[in-house]
């Protein structure tokens, strides 16, 4: 007999991340041949503009479907989120609060700007000006005082684990008769750390979604479609190199050096 069992969200999102990451692979090859040739003249940046923009909303979907199916209050699995089995184990290894590090991005920047006459996407990246290295500074550390906020609160929802509800459930489950009532501690306690853990997410991927705001407001359009290439060749490269681990599934990039070197 056939089921119609409705799909759980954590479940509908797994399908998600697969087409979203082929999605992904998809902008590679405008992001090369929008950075191909020499500098582009004042009447092309419309075009680059228009490309960043389709690429940054393609990121803001795949924040919107998480939190749509993360959500506690509509029945997702938060917890699932901070080891998600539709990744690789490597994708999973290099993950910070259920994605890329935001101090990563800075790491690509500086890898582009360190060879300002090359690229691997064909373009040089530029120099870059005084204004925009200042910046850049500023947003690094703005952004690494975010990242520390996160940090702390995912310490405190560490630590909340040990606290006096869960003693109180240790307590109660050596006392015969209390089965009811400590269920429903139990229930009470995962709905509220749910909550925090959820939190702690939506925190994290703030800090990722202001880094991209950021850097492409201080970066020119063609320096803007460098760095979503270096981005977007990273991600895609760390999904190839995990699955490498577990399948013989064919490469979903080349390797594409950045830096002088390959990433990741």
């Amino acid at each position: 007999m056939s089921s119609d069992r409705k799909p759980r969200p954590e479940e509908a999102f797994a399908d998600f991340f697969g087409k979203w990451m082929s999605g992904l692979q998809d902008y590679l090859p405008l992001l090369l041949s929008a950075s191909s040739g020499p500098d582009p003249p004042e009447d092309q940046d419309h075009h680059l503009r228009a490309l960043i923009a389709r690429l940054t909303a393609h990121h803001k979907q795949y924040y919107t479907e998480k939190w749509a199916a993360s959500s506690v209050s509509k029945g997702g699995n938060v917890f699932l989120f901070f080891s998600p089995p539709w990744m690789t184990p490597l994708e999973r290894a290099y993950s910070w609060m259920t994605g890329w590090k935001p101090s990563m991005a800075f790491k690509l920047v500086d890898a582009l700007r360190a060879a300002p006459t090359s690229s691997p996407f064909g373009r040089p990246f530029g120099i870059v000006s005084e204004e925009q290295a200042k910046g850049i500074e500023r947003l690094r550390a703005r952004m690494r005082h975010e990242e520390d906020k996160v940090e702390g609160d995912m310490e405190r929802q560490q630590v909340g684990m040990a606290d006096r509800k869960m003693v109180e459930l240790a307590r109660m489950a050596s006392r015969e008769g209390t089965e009811g009532e400590a269920d429903r501690m139990v229930e009470v306690a995962m709905v509220e750390l749910g909550a925090g853990m959820e939190r702690v997410m939506k925190g994290g991927d703030c800090v990722r979604l202001k880094t991209l705001k950021g850097l492409l407001e201080v970066l020119s359009p063609a320096q803007g479609v460098g760095f979503l290439g270096s981005l977007t060749v990273v991600l895609l490269r760390m999904r190839e190199k995990g699955l490498k681990r577990s399948t013989s599934c064919p490469p979903l990039v080349a390797a594409v050096p950045v830096g002088g070197e390959l990433l990741p």
